[in-house]
């Protein structure tokens, strides 16, 4: 049985133009020790399916579907129940650190905290395992630091604050929401350095969602690529990599600035603006931008086919799109 399974997720967000569908039909599994990348353009349901798998959706979202974790649904479960496994056996690293901290409590409050409600520790043991913590993920001098407010340490501490109340309760599933955001290079670098070495020592799972297809080619086993809320392509990074099937994945991977490539050659760009969520066509999300599109892909939505072991696309012009080149799409 796998660790983590979502089945047919989908989350309907209540705004004034009336509802918004962020996922649509997601599905994926996750085993015991796996490390998965979710990537997509801004906008395209990522954090939106992280948030649900953590149940910290927006008021007034509905979930249809499934999040089953160790046999038991997710979407079923009472809001106490949910704080008891949230931060617990399912902890996030949120997008940005500056907004995510409390500006008026100390990094050590805050780390302190899950370890005094999921694992029931006095102040005092709590205060040494949080010590622990930030010497754990690189803060250096943690008995200076940890009375320190988020204000007072530079982006890459409170990120590295982040990752150890994150890893404070030994979670069996760690995601990372855009762990790099707003760092520079180098700190990027030991950052996500940092999550894979904590990954593999502790034995956790890991869900990287990032739009950096370098950062998630190098740090995941497995990819989901998502557009319009819908997943278009999965499959391990290998073969993604390698196949590059859906026009989709195609036009995110032609989009990478290459080494090598002529000055005066522009960078290949997908055409078009991602779909309002509100009016998102009734086949396939990606059909307004894809240079293979007809009327099927407008009215049907695409099977989620298998076209090798464990790989997926949801695509009605699968052959056409496999022997086409990348930069024949979108050129």
């Amino acid at each position: 049985m796998s660790l983590l399974s979502v089945k047919n997720l989908s989350v309907i967000l209540a705004t004034n133009d009336g509802p918004a569908r962020a996922v649509r039909n997601l599905n994926f599994r996750l085993n015991r020790g796996e490390t998965l990348g979710i990537v997509g353009e801004s906008g395209c349901g990522k954090s939106m399916a992280a948030l649900a798998l953590m149940g910290l959706l927006p008021e007034r979202s509905e979930t249809e579907g499934e999040i089953t974790l160790d046999g038991e649904n997710l979407l079923e479960k009472s809001d106490a129940e949910m704080c008891r496994i949230r931060g617990n056996r399912l902890a996030m690293i949120f997008q940005e650190p500056m907004t995510s901290l409390n500006p008026v409590h100390t990094v050590g409050n805050q780390i302190m905290e899950p370890l005094q409600l999921h694992r029931n520790m006095s102040d005092s043991d709590a205060r040494a395992e949080t010590l622990r913590l930030l010497d754990r993920v690189g803060i250096p001098n943690p008995k200076a630091r940890i009375d320190n407010y988020p204000h007072q340490l530079s982006g890459g501490q409170r990120q590295r604050v982040m990752i150890a109340i994150a890893l404070s309760c030994q979670p069996d599933i760690l995601i990372a929401d855009e762990p790099t955001t707003a760092l520079d290079v180098t700190i990027q670098d030991q950052i996500l350095e940092l999550i894979q070495t904590l990954v593999r020592e502790e034995g956790m799972s890991l869900i990287l969602i990032s739009h950096d297809l370098g950062v998630i080619s190098e740090n995941t086993d497995n990819i989901l690529v998502m557009y319009g809320g819908a997943a278009v392509e999965m499959g391990s990074t290998a073969q993604i990599f390698d196949e590059l099937i859906h026009p989709y994945t195609q036009g995110l991977f032609a989009a990478m600035p290459k080494l090598g490539r002529a000055r005066a050659r522009r960078l290949v760009t997908i055409p078009g603006t991602v779909p309002d969520l509100i009016s998102l066509p009734a086949g396939c999300t990606f059909t307004d931008r894809c240079p293979l599109a007809t009327d099927i892909c407008r009215n049907t939505v695409p099977p989620n086919v298998e076209v090798k072991a464990k790989h997926f696309v949801a695509c009605h012009h699968l052959d056409e799109a496999r022997h086409r080149k990348t930069e024949e799409l979108f050129s």
